[in-house]
């Protein structure tokens, strides 16, 4: 009996172990977790290099520029040697969409976006005249499908941002704008961000429209919102799920992430807490 008793035991006390090593090994974390700079736009315009300097000394290994501050005063050039100086790196930039439809501007922009060493041309929002047109909406998926080829042809990927007013449905009948944007842009030329505090803002669910069109996301932005949905909210203190997103997003190890809090009461005071949350998650 006390040989039985000792091979069960041992035997229980193995299997215990190796679930252990399996559940160890099943579980990802980010290695490279991003901050929009948006999110500490003041500081950005106060001092954009000492605030580079304390986003990277946070963990910060990836940023996403905001073009609309040119660059925070300095050319491409210099962005590029500030970045580098930092050790980060910027896969993306979000810029008007205005851009896209003048050809010269647009390859302007490629040429800048290459030399900081951007893969992703992101536009966050579109002109007035979407508000209440879903033809609008239609004749801006075909200059993104233009222009997302052009961007293709010279190794960079035009993508669109959502926000809160792309899910609220307009025009009879009523339909969800963002919805039949997607359905009319080319998978091929055009990709999509995903920001899941915009999503859930807007009234809608991440969860389903990841599932939905996966393969066609390549970045995130990761912003929790406070339960009535009005807003966004600290990191891990409103009512998002992200282990249970990131652990569904597939390849995102290689997706950009980008923390963004629109409305923080200290900038980089929650840029640190938010980065600390997302460096504990594990998925």
């Amino acid at each position: 009996m006390q040989r039985r008793l000792f091979l069960q035991t041992a035997g229980a006390s193995l299997t215990a172990l190796l679930t252990r090593q399996r559940t160890a090994l099943a579980a990802a974390r980010l290695d490279r977790i991003g901050l929009e700079l948006y999110a500490v736009r003041a500081a950005m315009r106060a001092d954009p290099n000492r605030t580079l300097a304390t986003i990277r000394a946070i963990g910060y290994t990836d940023v996403e520029l905001l073009w609309q501050f040119k660059n925070f005063g300095q050319t491409p050039q210099q962005v590029r040697a500030a970045l580098d100086r930092e050790g980060l790196r910027a896969p993306s930039g979000h810029i008007a969409p205005e851009v896209i439809v003048d050809s010269e501007a647009w390859n302007r922009t490629i040429d800048a976006a290459k030399e900081v060493g951007h893969e992703f041309l992101i536009v966050p929002s579109l002109p007035s005249e979407t508000q209440k047109s879903i033809d609008a909406w239609r004749r801006w998926a075909d200059r993104f499908n233009v222009a997302g080829q052009t961007a293709r042809s010279r190794g960079v990927w035009l993508a669109f941002h959502n926000e809160p007013d792309h899910m609220k449905p307009i025009g009879t009948p009523a339909q969800i704008p963002y919805d039949v944007f997607v359905s009319s842009l080319d998978p091929t030329a055009v990709r999509l961000q995903l920001d899941v505090g915009n999503m859930l803002v807007g009234g809608g669910d991440p969860m389903a429209y990841l599932a939905r069109y996966r393969d066609r996301y390549v970045s995130f932005h990761l912003k929790d919102v406070v339960a009535d949905r009005s807003k966004d909210t600290e990191l891990g203190t409103g009512i998002f799920d992200f282990t249970k997103f990131l652990a569904a997003v597939h390849g995102v190890a290689g997706k950009p992430c980008f923390v963004e809090q629109e409305s923080p009461v200290d900038e980089i005071a929650s840029a640190r807490k938010n980065f600390a949350f997302v460096r504990a998650l594990s998925f």
